[in-house]
């Protein structure tokens, strides 16, 4: 940012937009509404520091079209990519025969990546891929969604994901390495299960998909303060995550090392040459 206030003052850099890492989705709207003015404001002070704007639970289909493309201009204003979150299983469910109008509708308003998640339904490996590689020949990007909770989504109860089990991560590595081979431009790794609807994190968890998948190729949801500390406290200012609207100012303060808790306080560096 050229035209920052206090620029005596160092921070850790950042790579500029498009980054490859230190990537940043923030959730639009869901638990809020959200319209051209409200993410305008938002944009306008902090559109340096995200990359992408996530909608959640479909909240696109219940906007009118033109005020829907209205966010997605804005975002694109802003070099902000936009994503459909992970409504595609919901389609698979009610109506397959509607996949293929879905992705073009999403190409037609302007979608920038598409989530391909799977939290409420089974469906084989191979289905998944040809989904990704139909999504990649569509000009979108494919965002594969995978975790280790059966039954993952909607802020379900740990009670009732604990009825469901769990599986091993490593059969979703081998999935999402099969994902990234056919184009999947990264891979969203669900959170319940692992710091989310658990009585103890699975951070085993964590550092299996980085150690297989590599950090840039990964996103972490992340909506909770003390989760998004915990990975850049341990992972550094270039772990890729998710995170709600509300919590952008916050995140970035961690990456720029200039705030944070006693734990974290004056402890997040960056080397840059």
């Amino acid at each position: 940012m050229n035209n920052r206030p206090f620029s005596f003052i160092g921070m850790n850099q950042r790579e500029n937009k498009p980054r490859s890492r230190g990537v940043t989705e923030i959730r639009g709207p869901y638990y809020t509404p959200m319209g051209k003015r409200y993410l305008e404001d938002i944009l306008e002070t902090m559109g340096e520091y995200i990359d992408s704007l996530k909608f959640a639970g479909g909240s696109f289909t219940l906007m009118p079209r033109d005020k829907l493309k209205e966010i997605i201009d804005l975002a694109h204003g802003h070099d902000v990519l936009v994503s459909t979150g992970g409504f595609i299983e919901y389609v698979l469910a009610r109506n397959p025969q509607a996949v293929e109008a879905y992705i073009q509708e999403c190409c037609n308003i302007g979608f920038d990546i598409l989530e391909i998640s799977s939290g409420f339904i089974s469906i084989s490996t191979d289905d998944w891929l040809r989904l990704v590689e139909r999504v990649t020949r569509a000009g979108v990007k494919a965002k594969p969604e995978v975790g280790i909770q059966f039954g993952a989504g909607g802020a379900t109860r740990p009670e009732d994901l604990e009825t469901e089990g769990t599986r091993d991560p490593e059969w979703s590595i081998g999935q999402a390495r099969r994902f990234l081979e056919a184009g999947a431009y990264m891979i969203m790794i669900e959170s319940e299960g692992i710091t989310e609807s658990v009585r103890t994190w699975r951070t085993d968890a964590v550092a299996k998909f980085i150690n297989g998948l590599g950090l840039e190729k990964v996103m972490f949801e992340a909506a909770d303060p003390q989760v998004f500390a915990w990975y850049i406290k341990n992972y550094g200012p270039d772990v890729n995550l998710f995170v709600d609207h509300s919590q952008i100012v916050q995140l970035e303060t961690l990456r720029r090392g200039i705030w944070g808790t006693k734990d974290l306080w004056g402890r997040i560096v960056t080397f840059k040459e």
